[in-house]
């Protein structure tokens, strides 16, 4: 009986310290992407002065493009791999009202 006890109680005290965390890692998470994965090959190819119909050959369409009425289009790339760190790529392309391309901001480093 006093052998049960201990063996019941050594088993509560293993649960409590083990904790949610290592049970958490035993449940499965996909590997979640979402948006515009964008190869460098691609990236490198663009450049200031291409029209925004290039840039979409290029590229593909965006994932946004700005709602208050400039020409900014968004590409943006988010992963989660199963239990760790959300990550996020974001291209930002400005066009002129001729539709040209002015600026690019936020180029990701996809070297890995």
């Amino acid at each position: 009986m006093r052998c049960k006890t201990l063996t019941a109680a050594a088993a509560v005290l293993l649960m409590m310290t083990a904790g949610c965390s290592t049970l958490e890692r035993v449940v499965y998470r996909p590997d979640i992407s979402q948006g515009n994965y964008l190869v460098p090959n691609d990236i490198a190819k663009i450049h200031t002065g291409m029209t925004q119909q290039q840039v979409a050959y290029t590229l593909g369409t965006p994932m946004m493009t700005d709602p208050f009425g400039t020409s900014t289009w968004f590409y943006v790339f988010r992963q989660q791999p199963g239990h760790e760190k959300v990550t996020q790529q974001t291209l930002t392309l400005t066009f002129n009202s001729s539709g040209i391309l002015t600026n690019i901001d936020n180029k990701p480093n996809l070297t890995k």
